[in-house]
């Protein structure tokens, strides 16, 4: 009977990883895991906000602390398990560079949860979270790129382009003509207090639309 007992107990236990290590990884790291979530939740500034980035991070967390659980109890296994990790290639594309941060935040985590370095892992992402809340709380008084676009008539080209001179850092990104006027698209940094700048447009006679669109890359024209 004990034999069997102990055959049981054998078959759940690896080296120094049993059921209770296992079970306390995968909680601990899907805490922290959420942690993650909570900060990216709270400190998203994009245009789309997808959930789905934010449960792959808990995932991603977890998953690489139960990677790291096996590698720390054996080293052929080690071994073995990076050859394999090494043929694997991602080819998700990161929209915005932030997303990256936040991806080497879990990755990090779950490989210092599953070396059993539960409080260095806690404490560090206790600081890099109030770390991130902090910057972007933080309102900078800087100028920001931003897209112009404007639909006048012909014969107002003249007092738009003197208006157009007075900004700026403005780069002309695409002039379209039709039969109903023109349509500029220009690139130009302004400040929050600048927003102003629309309604000195509509003022101008033949200008029959001014907007400002919040821009964070190339266009192609």
């Amino acid at each position: 009977m004990n034999d069997i007992l102990s055959s049981i107990q054998s078959s759940f236990t690896f080296g120094d990883i049993g059921v209770i290590r296992i079970l306390f990884t995968m909680v601990f790291s899907f805490a922290i895991g959420l942690l993650i979530f909570f900060v990216y939740r709270k400190t998203f500034a994009g245009v789309m906000y997808s959930r789905n980035f934010g449960v792959s991070l808990v995932m991603m967390t977890i998953i690489s602390a139960f990677i790291i659980l096996p590698i720390t109890s054996n080293l052929t296994l080690s071994l073995g398990m990076v050859g394999a990790l090494s043929i694997v290639r991602f080819r998700t594309a990161v929209k915005d560079p932030i997303d990256t941060v936040y991806m080497f935040w879990a990755i990090a985590a779950g490989i210092t949860v599953g070396a059993k370095f539960y409080l260095p892992a806690l404490l560090a992402s206790l600081i890099i979270g109030l770390l991130l809340i902090l910057l972007y709380s933080m309102k900078f008084h800087t100028t920001m790129p931003y897209l112009m676009v404007l639909r006048f008539a012909e014969n107002a080209w003249p007092n738009v382009n003197n208006l157009l001179k007075r900004l700026p850092e403005t780069n002309m990104k695409s002039r379209t003509v039709t039969a109903d006027g023109v349509e500029l698209t220009l690139e130009l940094r302004l400040r929050e207090s600048d927003m102003g700048i629309v309604d000195r447009f509509l003022n101008i006679p033949g200008v029959y639309d001014a907007a400002i669109i919040s821009y964070g890359g190339d266009i192609v024209a």
